[in-house]
Parts: C-alpha cells; sequence; structure tokens
C-alpha cells in the first residue's frame, strides 16, 4: 500500500506527533463534577461554557456542548460533552501559523479520562478561533458514539 502523500509534509508530521503525545499526557478539571467515575458537566474551576464567551451554540453537531478556560486560549484544551452532560472529548485548536512557526505547546493537560481515539481535522476557522487551525480530538467515547453527537 502506498503511503499518503499528504503525510509527507512536515506540517502533518507535527500534527500527527502532536496528537500522539497528547493521548499520553492528563489532568483532571478543577472541580468537575463526577457521576459514577464520569465527569459531568460543568466542568467547574476557570472553565466556562463557549458559547457564553462567543457566538457560537450552545451544542455544537459533531463535538458537542464546550468548555474551556479563557486564559488557555486558542490551544485549550476544550472539554466537550454530550446532551447527557457526559465527557466526550478532550479537543485542542492549533493554529496553522503556529504550526507553521514551528511554536511548542508544553502542558497543554487533558481530561483524566481513558483516550478511546483520536481525530485531527483542518478548520477555517470560527468564532473564538479565528484563524486556520487544526483541530485535534482526544475522543473518550467509543467511533460509534462520537458519530451519534449531532
Amino acid at each position: 500500500m502506498a503511503a499518503n502523500p499528504r503525510l509527507r509534509t512536515p506540517m502533518a508530521g507535527i500534527v500527527l506527533a502532536l496528537g500522539a503525545l497528547l493521548v499520553g499526557g492528563a489532568f483532571q478539571a478543577a472541580d468537575a463534577q463526577m457521576d459514577h467515575g464520569e465527569m459531568m458537566a460543568p466542568p467547574g474551576g476557570a472553565y466556562k461554557k463557549v458559547s457564553s464567551l462567543v457566538e457560537l451554540p450552545d451544542f455544537i453537531p459533531g463535538i458537542g456542548v464546550l468548555y474551556v478556560d479563557p486564559a488557555t486560549l486558542p490551544a485549550g484544551p476544550f472539554l466537550a460533552y454530550d446532551r447527557e452532560g457526559h465527557l466526550v472529548s478532550t479537543v485542542y485548536m492549533i493554529p496553522l501559523e503556529a504550526l507553521n512557526d514551528q511554536q511548542t505547546f508544553d502542558d497543554l493537560g487533558a481530561a483524566d479520562a481513558k483516550v478511546n481515539h483520536v481525530d485531527v481535522y483542518y478548520n477555517a476557522g470560527h468564532p473564538g478561533v479565528p484563524s486556520p487551525h487544526y483541530h485535534i480530538v482526544l475522543w473518550h467515547v467509543s467511533k460509534d458514539k462520537s458519530a451519534s453527537l449531532q
């Protein structure tokens, strides 16, 4: 099988390496509510619902309800919850310019939850992170559950 030519670019390598490194790091959101060992919304501490900070809906199809500590913008971590308030993912939004400038991101943290799978994808920009960036999503739920967040 031939190698994917998109993976040959230095930026793709950086994004993939960052995603792999993030899987190893973990932290627990300050004052997070727990329900049978699961982190529940709202996460507490300095985290704010993203829709209260910028013009975005409370629930974003494909991601869920996002919370972020504004001091960590634009990278995050953003904590994403399903409609029932269960943690589903930790999301990082890494500006393309930062990758091109070979910036490092240390101690980004992640929810203290097992990672099931990781998605990395490009976003042209949106309220809150208007510049082009990559989303690195550490899913704490199955692929089927993540696909059902509509």
